[in-house]
């Protein structure tokens, strides 16, 4: 049955499981990496790590209900379970959507490490003015950083997610107000401006080949977009698991990565640098303004930080569990994306693997 691949929009405001209801196994082992090159990587078996094997088919089945492609849980770096469901299969990419968001953060991350930029520096010190249609003075009070937790202060709504300096509209100061906004890619273009090189070969070369992913940028819906295989995205998941570093080599400094996985501003708690942090006491929503209580998934664990994208693609980093889960495919549900209990019964059922 099993041939072993949003918006963020799929939260729910009705889920009162508690999210560490009972102690989970965490294994003694040390942290396993994949070679950077070749298919090999280590396995560990659910009986192995003493997890429940007759919850494995509900949590199956309910992937494929919910159209997904691909599936993959690693404990401390070894592959747990690797599902593909529908033709795909480990060798057929896939789009990242929104997930792809960490990406440019930890990019940016290495940039700054590299002495190349200054996050608490204006953009246009970078790309120049005149990338938005504001004027000069409210444009200039525009930094790196704000790209990074969404403080821009540019329009979220009326103009969509074009990024050309005629749709880059005020809505207020920047670091006044978090919207959700597709203008983070500008960073995108600082890092190329202030390396001298193209975003996709500094990518490349100082993330992308460093620890074995494959993948490519190209464009969908009018964005561009990170389109790799399911292993990439855990290669990528378990890089943030280790804080920035692949085996002893860092990749990114822990500093940034701290940062980055922590609350980046004070409106919406349950945000850091374009990651998604669970166990805040709150948290905004795209497109909306509203402050919602309690953790974005509250049956998930308290310390896990998420790359979430378009149509339920995810990268859900737990720390405390020495664990990384993808799950890429297809919208998990064809109705109002708003109100998907996805999340929920997805961590309800991978919290039978071992509660």
């Amino acid at each position: 049955m099993y041939k072993t691949l949003f918006y963020l929009l799929s939260f729910f405001l009705f889920v009162n499981c508690s999210p560490d209801s009972k102690p989970d196994t965490i294994t003694s082992e040390n942290m396993y990496f994949p070679p950077v090159s070749g298919n090999n990587w280590e396995t560990k078996s659910i009986n192995d790590l003493g997890w429940k094997q007759d919850a494995v088919l509900p949590l199956l089945d309910y992937l494929e209900l919910k159209h997904s492609k691909s599936f993959m849980i690693l404990v401390n770096g070894r592959i747990v379970m690797e599902n593909y469901f529908n033709g795909h299969s480990a060798t057929t990419n896939w789009y990242w959507g929104s997930a792809g968001k960490t990406l440019t953060a930890t990019l940016t991350g290495i940039t700054e490490q590299e002495g190349f930029i200054n996050i608490n520096n204006k953009v246009s010190d970078y790309i120049g003015t005149g990338w938005t249609s504001e004027t000069l003075d409210k444009e200039n009070l525009i930094n790196c950083k704000h790209l990074l937790t969404m403080t821009s202060g540019i329009e979220d709504i009326a103009n969509g997610d074009d990024v050309s300096p005629s749709k880059l509209t005020y809505k207020a100061d920047a670091g006044t107000r978090w919207a959700y906004h597709n203008v983070y890619v500008k960073l995108q273009d600082v890092i190329a401006q202030a390396t001298g090189q193209s975003w996709s070969n500094y990518f490349n070369s100082k993330l992308r080949d460093k620890i074995g992913m494959n993948g490519v940028w190209l464009p969908l819906d009018n964005n561009i977009v990170y389109f790799s295989t399911t292993r990439s995205m855990a290669r990528f998941g378990l890089l943030m698991l280790n804080k920035g570093k692949w085996e002893n080599t860092t990749i990114l400094n822990e500093a940034f990565f701290n940062s980055a996985t922590a609350t980046s501003q004070n409106i919406n708690l349950g945000y850091g640098y374009l990651w998604w942090l669970n166990g805040k006491s709150s948290y905004h929503l795209p497109q909306s303004q509203l402050q919602f209580s309690g953790n974005v998934i509250p049956n998930g664990p308290n310390d896990m930080f998420m790359a979430l994208g378009k149509n339920d693609q995810k990268i859900y980093v737990i720390p405390s569990k020495k664990m990384v889960v993808i799950r890429m495919g297809d919208a998990a549900d064809n109705v109002n994306l708003t109100l998907s209990d996805f999340d929920a019964v997805l961590w309800q059922k991978i919290n039978a693997l071992y509660q």
